[in-house]
């Protein structure tokens, strides 16, 4: 048999790289999807924070710790599931987390404390594969030189789904009323969920069917603590997890509290609090991928992220002058420059951290550094609402949430040799 013409041989290895570059645009496409719809969910407290907790019969501030509550469901999926991601697969796994927001979400229906607490865990838990599950079909599926880029796109999902949730969620309310937004909210995922089964079986079908998901092997000491000893597979992989810990401290409490602030201490209608709360989101996504883009063309996260830590600092600064008698524009364009200052360093963040991560061990690495950083998002919101109570001034809070930004620069500066 003779060999094939150079022609043919050139055709075959366009359609082998148009394959390939179709699994990772594929993939892309569904992680976010995921994520949007995923975030769209998480930002469902925050968003009708002052609504649910009066339906609920609970203070304003009762926002921060719902939101610790759901970070803390992130947490426990991100120290017990990675054998769940093994085994199901990926965007199975990013399936069912979905599932779960919905059952949250349905509890909302008929608001009370309980209800309120149990949902924002379910959407917690639900939201927790995102970063471990999309990670490692990103990682494997990418190409490197635009690895930091196609991980800010997939983390753009959760500014777009900010967005979405702040232009929608409170003009919902105002037209059909709390219960009925909940069970509109509530179809919303299934559409992601059933888009994703298109790509399901190519993505997923390296997923190891003999892993155990026994609920003993899962709340096991060993595999609860694996994700933790993958922080010691390089140097830089606890800084970075460091510096996410401040910055989520400051990106969570501003989002946990940015609608009850507008709303409860400026004086501005929930409509228009929710507007501004979207334009945080809207332009957290340009952010992250221009970030994502810069970071791959200079090589390294770490300069950027540095500049991020006094920038959003900054940013809070802001916060903390902003006082009734500031024009809605002028609040408008400060929650655009948070958009990027406060919450566009999470992809850069996660593709650097999957780059110092050992070879296979991906998924791992990011559910460590992941629920590490998610120790930020309970931490931040609980100490703002600890603040607020103890000194009734949102201006100490920003003050604080302030010093913990530049923490997030000082913890990635190099070390003196």
């Amino acid at each position: 048999m003779s060999a094939p013409s150079q022609s043919t041989a050139t055709r075959l290895n366009r359609s082998a790289a148009s394959t390939e570059e179709a699994s990772w645009v594929s993939a892309l496409a569904v992680t976010v999807l995921i994520q949007t719809a995923g975030a769209y969910l998480s930002r469902l407290v925050p968003t009708l924070g002052p609504v649910l907790t009066t339906a609920a019969g609970l203070l304003p501030d009762a926002v921060g710790y719902l939101s610790s509550v759901g970070t803390a469901g992130s947490i426990l999926f991100l120290a017990a599931g990675n054998p769940l991601i093994a085994r199901l697969g990926p965007i199975r796994a990013l399936q069912g987390g979905l599932g779960v927001g919905v059952v949250g979400v349905l509890l909302l229906i008929w608001p009370s404390a309980a209800a309120l607490y149990v949902s924002s865990f379910l959407s917690g838990l639900g939201y927790g594969p995102t970063g471990p599950a999309a990670s490692d079909v990103l990682f494997r599926l990418s190409p490197p030189h635009r690895r930091s880029l196609i991980f800010s796109l997939k983390q753009a999902g959760v500014p777009l789904g900010g967005v979405l949730s702040g232009l929608t969620l409170p003009a919902l309310v105002a037209w059909v009323g709390l219960g009925w937004t909940m069970a509109v909210v509530a179809l919303i995922p299934f559409v992601a969920i059933l888009l994703a089964q298109r790509v399901r079986r190519a993505i997923d079908a390296e997923r190891d069917r003999t892993q155990t998901t026994a609920i003993a092997h899962l709340f096991s000491p060993a595999n609860m603590l694996a994700p933790f000893r993958m922080m010691r597979a390089s140097p830089m992989l606890p800084r970075l997890t460091l510096s996410g810990v401040f910055f989520a401290c400051g990106q969570g409490s501003l989002f946990a509290f940015l609608v009850t602030y507008l709303n409860q201490e400026l004086g501005l209608d929930l409509v228009t609090s929710g507007g501004i709360f979207a334009m945080t989101q809207l332009t957290g996504i340009p952010g992250r991928v221009g970030l994502g883009w810069l970071t791959d063309h200079i090589g390294s996260a770490l300069p950027i992220l540095r500049c991020l830590g006094v920038a959003s600092a900054a940013t809070s600064l802001a916060y903390a002058l902003t006082t009734p008698e500031w024009s809605v524009p002028a609040l408008i364009l400060l929650a655009a420059v948070a958009g990027i200052t406060v919450s566009s360093w999470n992809g850069i963040q996660l593709a650097e951290i999957a780059r110092e991560a050992p070879k296979g061990r991906v998924g791992e690495t990011t559910s460590g550094a992941t629920l590490l950083t998610f120790v930020g998002y309970i931490l931040g919101p609980a100490l703002f609402a600890i603040l607020l109570t103890a000194t009734s001034s949102y201006r100490v809070a920003f003050l604080v949430m302030a010093a913990l930004s530049l923490a997030a620069t000082a913890s990635l500066w190099p070390k003196r040799a």
